[in-house]
């Protein structure tokens, strides 16, 4: 028996009084009891029991030797918890992101936060990524990973992750090598957002009013539209790697793409003061720097 198995099992009958009980509640023989108490005490060299006609009751030093135990057990769990090498630092981090975006991103970027500081809990919101900074912005969310604009809010905090470019996919193979989209070609767009207002500036650049099929709020719903034949979908090029119906889908060659979107983390710049959100912004960069590498 281990030295602090024998520490708790005299804690217990410390408090219980009875090696009846003491046996019972923690599975083990009143003789191997008996046994620990006798070793306990030709190790301290004192008689820790007293045993008579009126019961159990604990010597002068079984009390010194049951406070001792009782310091002892406690930094010996917290050792085996790490808490000596760990801080304190608890809470939740309320987080969003894509649904792309937490399979392909979040995993290394909040690993570093949650291997230190694993008090710590992680909640999760997906959506629409052209919500993102929306939600951060007005409180309903402390860290948003998302598309990042040319122009950085300057209430907010922002650092690249990954760059994607736009690509433009549908369900037909194509029947060259490279082309502009037919002038009546239908499309499938995101309803709004920066994906939305780069494909709109790449129609005006290539001189076409493009048919508008179908809308969609968030990527991967586009591209269940595009799968279903409603058009030709632009798509970050990392959501289309992570979607599981990718298969049925065809990249369509173009002469120039509509252009790249820039992903990063984002957090409120008047946040960085509180203790759990710059953890989690210090831990987007080391999470980063661990991306890079892969």
């Amino acid at each position: 028996m281990q030295e602090h198995d024998q520490y708790r099992l005299f804690l217990h009958l410390a408090a219980t009084l009875s090696f009846t009980r003491t046996a019972a509640d923690c599975h083990v023989s009143p003789a191997t009891l008996s046994r620990t108490v006798q070793r306990l005490e030709a190790t301290t060299g004192h008689r820790l029991l007293d045993r008579g006609p009126h019961g159990v009751a604990l010597t002068e030093h079984g009390h010194r030797f049951r406070r001792y135990v009782t310091d002892a057990l406690e930094l010996w769990d917290r050792y085996c918890d790490n808490d000596l090498a760990r801080d304190q630092l608890g809470g939740r981090l309320r987080v969003f992101a894509s649904v792309t975006a937490c399979q392909s991103l979040l995993p290394d970027l909040l690993a570093p936060l949650r291997d230190a500081h694993p008090r710590v809990q992680i909640s999760v919101r997906t959506g629409d990524a052209a919500a993102g900074l929306a939600l951060l912005d007005d409180g309903e969310t402390d860290l948003a990973v998302a598309a990042l604009p040319s122009r950085i809010p300057a209430t907010l905090l922002a650092r690249p992750v990954t760059r994607t470019p736009l690509v433009l996919v549908r369900t037909d193979p194509p029947r060259s090598s490279v082309q502009l989209p037919a002038a009546d070609e239908p499309f499938v767009l995101p309803g709004q957002g920066l994906v939305r207002d780069i494909a709109n500036r790449w129609f005006r650049r290539i001189s076409i009013t493009p048919r508008i099929a179908a809308e969609a709020d968030g990527h991967e719903a586009l591209l269940t539209l595009v799968a279903l034949d409603y058009g030709t979908g632009i798509i970050p090029d990392l959501v289309l790697q992570h979607c599981s119906i990718r298969h049925r889908l065809h990249l369509v060659p173009t002469p120039s793409g509509p252009g790249e979107l820039t992903i990063g983390a984002c957090i409120r710049r008047t946040d960085l003061h509180r203790p759990l959100v710059a953890a989690a912004w210090a831990a987007t960069g080391a999470g980063q720097a661990v991306r890079s590498q892969h």
